[in-house]
């Protein structure tokens, strides 16, 4: 038995396609290909996503079988330097057919114009009526401007399907084929010199229209992907690497991590790092959403497509090429926009039908129009069939979904809110419950000194000698009493003999004397008096920690830690609820401690000293009693809960587990960025729900005036292009979100 090769999916950008009909079309054709195991078509983003097993099909046959259907396809690795170039000449060649069609349709619109009591004053030429005449402009309208829509047509009903092109050809065709029948036949000639007109101008104006549709959709769409395009402009193609005194510019490939480079005022940071060298203020606008100017310096980590403001920055790389934040959060944009919500899934049904009803339709409408409404007018009945036609194309239902989701997780990107999938855009849309892990999702994660009590002495001193035996421990707590000193400016003594216990503190030799630091219990188990004073307000609290310190075995005081509340954290927690979500604290922290956070952040419900399994849970006893839960957290312990949860929040600092168990992922760290991303996602449902209502309306209220005969077929085809348009338009106003 073969083995499953493990492959990406084949991501291909598809040119040529023209409505829902033709992605649903290349689902069908690609789904049936063996080997191939799962096929979603963007038609907003002209863009295919194919999970296959490569045991059974290649990559080059699939691309074949698409452009064996009429398409032109673009590799995932030509995207980057050629989707906008692609883009730009398929709206080029459109302006081209487009201004040749509209020059050669202009005759048209003048003669049309003799026929209508309000236009009926305007001159008319002799030549613009000649049957002859109208036949030499019609004709390379029809078969050379319009061949490409012969051509799809074709492609389409060989593979079984109909598109917006055949419905195009047959309408076309019709009126062309009509008028020109009654131009050959000798005993018509007089008649129609006599008023019985002919519908070369139909013809043309519905390939004019259909063109003029396809390019204001053309040139609407280059608004719709501005945030891609914004975040790919962050990758910046060379960087200035720092060896011994020089600084050589590299291409971004070859920089690895351990390298070292030189930032400039104005230059975008191209890697992940750590600050090494410089002071200077980094704008993260683009990559968190955060509108202030962060302060840099030694120590400080950076990220890559922020940019630096005024200063000049070393910095070493820790990330580099697709392992960077850039890198993710483009590849992450792209994977949301294309796969498709739920709902998506009505707007594909009906654009599977669509087609052959309004054929059906079209159909009985001429039927209608010959035998009861006109009798025997053979030309009005046809065209009323092919007002049909052109006025029931599904484009703006296909478009509907698409291109809400394509903007609204864009606008949700550049807020420093990524969503994995279009699947959780919807999803969170209906969630009603949010548990909250507390240590870095709630709280900051690092603990800080909140207060320094000396036996004696100055709390300097005791800080000072304090800072100087935990300088090379690795705990938080030691980490916070060094970054403590360091903030206050003090100078700290080198140390030695330096002894790191686990689990209870650390021993050092600081200008001669023995240092100890750690916890009030192993103090007690080395018999050391510890001296806590009871009634000091800031040693009270729960969700304080005590670190004791000792000289030379005598007791020198005491420094109080905690892990400070988030400064968004209470006002996230009141906007979530505000929302409508219920908000739940679930953390592995003794009760009291939890219960302290939970009401300075304003949360009532509190589960404690709970295990991931814990966790985990209750996540499913929730799910069961029919809620939608959301897991927000940071920690390794908080991914088992975040996997099984509806939708699974990462924060910024959390580990590489938690966020590829996520999704949702926060650049910004922050909780209000859950408040953010649930805003866009019921923005951007309330906006697919009034794009279908608008294409489904639309054509609920246009077809029936096309099946009466009250609609021209050039008035059918317009009000056809400007839904699609009008579509985008609404979609677009998410950006302002």
């Amino acid at each position: 038995m073969a083995m499953r090769m493990e492959i990406d999916p084949l991501i291909l950008d598809i040119t040529g396609m023209t409505c829902a009909a033709c992605s649903a079309r290349i689902e069908k054709v690609v789904g049936r290909m063996d080997g191939v195991e799962e096929v979603g078509v963007n038609l907003a983003l002209h863009r295919a996503r194919i999970v296959y097993d490569g045991s059974k099909v290649e990559p080059a046959q699939i691309e074949d079988k698409i452009r064996g259907l009429g398409y032109g396809v673009l590799k995932k690795e030509m995207r980057a330097a050629s989707r906008e170039d692609a883009r730009a000449q398929e709206a080029g060649a459109l302006k081209v057919r487009l201004l040749w069609s509209a020059l050669l349709t202009l005759p048209f619109l003048w003669a049309m114009a003799g026929h209508h009591a309000v236009t009926s004053f305007i001159w008319v030429p002799e030549l613009l009526v000649n049957p002859w005449f109208q036949l030499a402009l019609a004709t390379p309208v029809q078969f050379v401007i319009g061949l490409p829509f012969y051509y799809r047509a074709v492609q389409a009903l060989r593979s079984g399907t109909a598109n917006m092109d055949v419905l195009v050809v047959m309408g076309t065709t019709a009126a062309y084929l009509y008028s020109h029948y009654l131009i050959f036949h000798p005993s018509k000639i007089e008649s129609v010199h006599h008023g019985i007109p002919l519908y070369f101008d139909s013809s043309a104006m519905i390939i004019t229209i259909v063109l003029f549709g396809k390019w204001l959709e053309a040139s609407a769409r280059k608004h719709t992907d501005s945030s891609l395009r914004q975040l790919e402009r962050l990758q910046v193609k060379t960087a200035r690497l720092v060896q011994g005194a020089e600084e050589i510019e590299v291409p971004i490939e070859r920089v690895s991590p351990g390298d070292v480079l030189r930032i400039r005022p104005g230059e975008v940071i191209p890697v992940d790092g750590v600050v090494t060298e410089g002071q200077a203020a980094v704008d993260e606008s683009a990559v968190t959403g955060e509108s202030l100017p962060v302060s840099k310096s030694s120590g400080d980590p950076v990220v890559s497509g922020t940019v630096n403001t005024d200063g000049v920055l070393s910095v070493q790389a820790t990330r580099t090429g697709s392992g960077t934040t850039i890198a993710g959060m483009l590849r992450l944009l792209e994977e949301a926009q294309e796969t498709k919500p739920p709902i998506q899934r009505l707007a594909d049904r009906l654009s599977g039908i669509f087609v052959p009803v309004v054929v059906v339709i079209a159909a009985a409408a001429f039927l209608l129009s010959y035998y009861a409404l006109k009798p025997g007018a053979l030309g009005e009945a046809l065209v009323t069939a092919i007002a049909v036609l052109v006025i029931a194309c599904p484009c703006a239902l296909g478009l509907a979904t698409p291109i809400s989701v394509w903007v609204g997780t864009g606008r949700a990107a550049l807020s420093g809110v990524l969503f994995k999938n279009g699947v959780h855009l919807e999803q969170l849309n209906r969630a009603d419950t949010l548990l909250i892990d507390k240590t870095g999702t709630l709280t900051e994660g690092r603990p800080v000194i909140a207060a320094i009590h000396p036996a004696d002495g100055s709390e300097r001193a005791l800080l000072q000698i304090a800072a100087a035996a935990e300088q090379f421990s690795e705990h938080p707590y030691g980490t916070a009493v060094a970054a403590e000193a360091r903030r206050r400016g003090l100078d700290v003594p080198e140390c030695t003999a330096f002894q790191a216990v686990p689990g209870s503190g650390v021993r050092a030799v600081v200008d001669g004397k023995q240092v100890m630091v750690g916890s009030i219990k192993w103090f007690g188990e080395q018999g050391l008096h510890v001296s806590v004073p009871e009634g000091s307000p800031s040693m009270l609290g729960p969700e304080r920690s005590v670190l004791c310190v000792a000289v030379n075995g005598k007791w020198a005081g005491a420094m109080l830690l905690a892990d400070p509340l988030k400064p968004t954290s209470r006002a996230a927690v009141k906007l979530l609820r505000k929302l409508g979500l219920r908000v739940m604290m679930v953390t592995g922290d003794r009760k009291e401690t939890a219960r302290a956070v939970a009401g300075q952040a304003g949360i009532q419900e509190v589960y404690a000293e709970m295990l991931p399994e814990d966790k985990l849970q209750l996540v499913k006893r929730l799910q069961e009693k029919g809620k939608i839960v959301v897991m927000a957290g940071d920690g390794m312990n908080d991914a088992p809960a975040m996997a099984a949860a509806h939708i699974g929040v990462a924060m910024g600092s959390g580990t590489d587990l938690t966020k590829a168990s996520a999704d949702l992922y926060l650049l910004k760290n922050d909780l209000l960025g859950i408040a953010q991303a649930m805003r866009i996602s019921r923005l951007t449902m309330n906006n697919i729900r009034q794009n279908l209502a608008l294409s489904l309306l639309y054509n609920a209220i246009a077809i029936p005036f096309a099946v009466m005969g009250r609609l021209e077929p050039w008035m059918a085809c317009t009000a056809m292009a400007f839904s699609s348009v009008t579509v985008i338009l609404n979609a677009l106003r998410l950006r302002r979100a």
